[in-house]
């Protein structure tokens, strides 16, 4: 078990860090947003999508060699699968269809009963003496978190540290608000991150334990980069710079093309991925160009979140009743994150990922893509641009994190962020893990 070597009170020398290339103002962004939109054949963009295609290829080379049979066999069940049906367009069901009973991603189903556990590491000691760190994303804010840990000294040179990258109170706009600012996306990220890694100070001082033997990490979207960084993966004043550059691109993707967030709830006769198809179709009859609406969290059994353009939310939301969903609940974000209406923000997010750096996390980071853990920094590099417009799978990551045999024991969880969000979803998915839960308030 590889233990957490210290707290971050080294990076605090008071100065920003020169060298980093990163835009350090929204019109800096706007410029690059412009350029990277200009030009789609840009280097990061391609190389973004040489690792997506390449890597996409492996999985498919490999699965050809698996669950071969003997020649004559494999005949048989040839000539009865085409006795008994075809299975023309297999391939062309998208994000609205996959995971809308499954918590497995696309593919599992040809691998059976496997243990999710496989993807995760599980030390040789008992689970009750490890623990592990999830880390919330945007949505959580609230005015007046961090004033719980202003009684930690390095938890409030972090928040000083980060007024300086800054250039502006970032403490104050937490504590005193208003809401309004602090809401807005481009100082939503940054607060929660901040917030975040002074929780894992906290955390240090009152529990070191929980530090030491920390077996994972997650984060919810954004919570991704503060997981990162508690592992060692990016540097604090590095990454939060990389927060700074992916909320101002992110905020202007979202003006750029106006859209929301909804969570849905619904029951086993609904009709959400039909739902979602009539949305797009609805905006497209009055004359939206490339309509957005589709699946951009999967929470928990019977609850994800849907986004996409303005207009076709507004269609579920005033009929949502045909398609037999019970509930629609808009979240207090600023655009469709999670769909492809984020992708104007790739090249400013890839151009400052490559400024930032990335090292290997020296504790298991499981990514919101597939709930996989990032084995070194390169992979960080490749997929964490990804999260920008890919769905987040985090029932999924969950399964990854805490599927164990029955009559097993947890490990500890810790909520190092602001609000409880974590916990209500890992109460859906795992409520015997959830019982050995604690938020770290902020």
């Amino acid at each position: 078990m590889i233990k957490y070597s210290g707290t971050l009170q080294p990076l605090l020398r008071g100065t920003i860090p020169s060298g980093l290339g990163l835009p350090q103002s929204l019109p800096d962004l706007c410029v690059n947003i412009c350029q990277s939109i200009q030009s789609r054949n840009s280097r990061s963009f391609l190389c973004l999508n040489r690792f997506t295609t390449s890597s996409e290829s492996r999985v498919r080379n490999n699965s050809k060699d698996e669950g071969k049979t003997p020649k004559k066999k494999r005949l048989d069940s040839k000539e009865m699968l085409d006795n008994a049906a075809t299975f023309e367009n297999i391939d062309t069901i998208g994000d609205d269809q996959n995971w809308t009973t499954s918590p497995y991603p696309k593919g599992s189903e040809r691998i059976k009963r496997r243990s999710q556990a496989s993807y995760s590491l599980r030390p040789n000691m008992d689970p009750r003496q490890t623990s592990i760190l999830l880390f919330p994303g945007q949505g959580t804010q609230f005015v007046g978190m961090g004033k719980k840990l202003m009684n930690f000294p390095v938890a409030r040179d972090l928040f000083d540290y980060a007024n300086e990258i800054l250039q502006y109170d970032l403490k104050k706009l937490c504590l005193e608000g208003p809401i309004e600012e602090l809401s807005k996306t481009v100082h939503s990220q940054p607060a929660i991150f901040v917030c975040s890694l002074a929780a894992v100070e906290r955390l240090k001082e009152e529990q070191p334990t929980a530090i030491e033997n920390c077996m994972a990490a997650a984060g919810y979207s954004l919570g991704e980069i503060s997981a990162l960084t508690f592992a060692g993966a990016l540097t604090f004043e590095r990454a939060l710079m990389l927060v700074k550059v992916r909320a101002e691109a992110m905020q202007l993707a979202s003006e750029m093309a106006p859209g929301g967030m909804a969570t849905i709830f619904y029951g086993p006769d609904h009709k959400l991925g039909l739902a979602l198809s009539k949305a797009r179709d609805w905006c497209a009859e009055r004359g939206i160009e490339g309509p957005v609406c589709s699946i951009a969290s999967y929470l928990y059994p019977d609850c994800k979140v849907i986004a996409g353009h303005e207009e076709a939310l507004r269609y579920i939301e005033e009929n949502k009743a045909l398609y037999r969903i019970k509930r629609m609940q808009r979240l207090r974000v600023s655009g469709a994150f999670h769909t492809d209406l984020m992708k104007p923000a790739i090249g400013p997010f890839v151009e400052a990922l490559r400024s930032a750096g990335t090292s290997d996390p020296f504790v298991s980071v499981h990514s919101n893509l597939d709930g996989k853990r990032y084995n070194d920094a390169k992979q960080v590099y490749m997929q964490l641009p990804k999260l920008l417009y890919k769905p987040i799978k985090w029932e999924q990551t969950l399964h990854v994190l805490y599927e164990r045999p029955q009559g097993s024991y947890f490990p500890r969880t810790f909520e190092c962020g602001p609000g409880e969000t974590l916990k209500s979803i890992l109460q859906k998915v795992n409520l015997l893990a959830c019982r050995n839960f604690e938020n770290i308030g902020v």
